[in-house]
């Protein structure tokens, strides 16, 4: 348990993709299954609180209605062999901890249910009265409702979001390749990173985009989204391969996100966002004064992209990327009414008294 051990670790969030739970042929691989519902036992006993997040619904769903392509050929087809396959997933899970004295609750959660704020604080509040009650959640995003549009699209990030939402300290991504390199690992000279102090552009030059399997729907970019999610939140995230039995007490090569000072966590929410409703584009100035702590005022703003409404969320783009979500205090129109103007000039061009900035900073997450 040396890999966010229980004493410094209380809560772990464990990620398990869909190429591990599931063979080729779309049957579950349940001696590697029975070791990790072990692990999580002994992690239990040591006073470990651990929620899953497990893949392999629609996998599972695909063989037992004989779909091609893994379920996948089509959205229905992946609706509907996830909609079968949970309860098969759920059934195996119930299963292998209950032979180990462990409860299993199953959890499903779309998009919807993580972003928008009362919601979130709703699955917050079951996810963590579950792990009081010594119960092991097993989450997974409903597949069978959910759109390309209305999606997370990959359980790593949804991992990130269920830490974040159960307090935890650690996330564990086990997947079919055992960290980051600093290319694509079937590539000559690829060098394995072991530790990951900051993530910036060099780091996320490094993904390779693909799901080495072929059954998963993440590779390393959500990965490492994922960990920016995680460490927003003050959790550390490791990359580590499930490839071995009993990977959750067994010392392997793994690489380790490590988590700076976690942010409140209304702001940390606001980080962890996958979506938004518009973006606000600022000039090298509002930028500094982003860094410095300060509210974005309109003085700063060069563009306004999309439609949004007071209160919505929006990106706050800089001349070299995006530098922060924050909740809009203008409609999108009025934005742009503003744009590049000094506050003194806001009520002549609005005709009311305006609010002091564009985002405050009180509700606003440097990224």
């Amino acid at each position: 348990m040396s890999l966010f051990p229980p004493a410094t670790c209380p809560r772990l969030i464990v990620k398990i993709g869909s190429a591990l739970l599931v063979d080729p042929d779309g049957g579950v691989r349940r001696a590697w299954l029975e070791g990790i519902a072990a692990d999580i036992a002994a992690r239990a006993g040591a006073g470990q609180q651990v929620a899953v997040v497990s893949s392999g619904a629609i996998a599972l769903g695909a063989r037992r209605l004989g779909l091609p392509k893994g379920g996948r050929a089509s959205l229905e087809d992946a609706q509907a062999a996830a909609a079968a396959g949970q309860i098969a997933l759920a059934g195996v899970w119930a299963e292998v901890l209950g032979h180990v004295g462990l409860t299993a609750a199953q959890m499903l959660v779309t998009l919807g249910d993580l972003e928008e704020r009362r919601r979130y604080l709703n699955a917050a509040a079951t996810l963590g009265r579950l792990l009081q009650l010594g119960v092991v959640p097993v989450i997974n995003e409903n597949d069978s409702v959910a759109t390309e549009e209305i999606r997370f699209g990959d359980n790593d990030r949804l991992a990130a979001r269920i830490a974040q939402a159960a307090g935890a300290a650690g996330v564990v991504l086990l997947s079919d390749i055992d960290g980051l390199y600093d290319r694509n690992p079937a590539l000559p000279g690829a060098v394995h990173v072991p530790r990951v102090e900051r993530i910036d552009g060099a780091i996320e030059g490094m993904a390779d985009r693909g799901s080495a399997s072929g059954m998963g729907s993440g590779g390393m970019v959500s990965k490492i989204a994922a960990a920016r999610i995680a460490n927003a939140a003050g959790a550390g995230l490791a990359i580590a391969s499930g490839r071995v039995d009993r990977p959750l007490s067994t010392p392997a090569r793994h690489t380790l996100f490590v988590a700076a000072q976690s942010a409140p966590a209304r702001k940390a929410w606001l980080a962890g966002g996958l979506t938004a409703k518009g973006a606000i584009h600022v000039d090298a100035g509002a930028a500094r004064a982003l860094a410095d702590g300060r509210s974005l005022l309109a003085a700063g703003a060069t563009r306004i992209d999309g439609r949004f409404a007071r209160g919505d969320l929006v990106t706050i783009e800089g001349p070299d990327g995006t530098l922060a979500r924050g909740l809009s205090e203008y409609d999108s129109d009025d934005a742009m009414l503003l744009l590049g103007r000094r506050s003194e000039d806001h009520a002549a061009l609005l005709g009311h008294a305006p609010r002091s900035a564009l985002v405050h900073r009180n509700h606003m997450a440097l990224l």
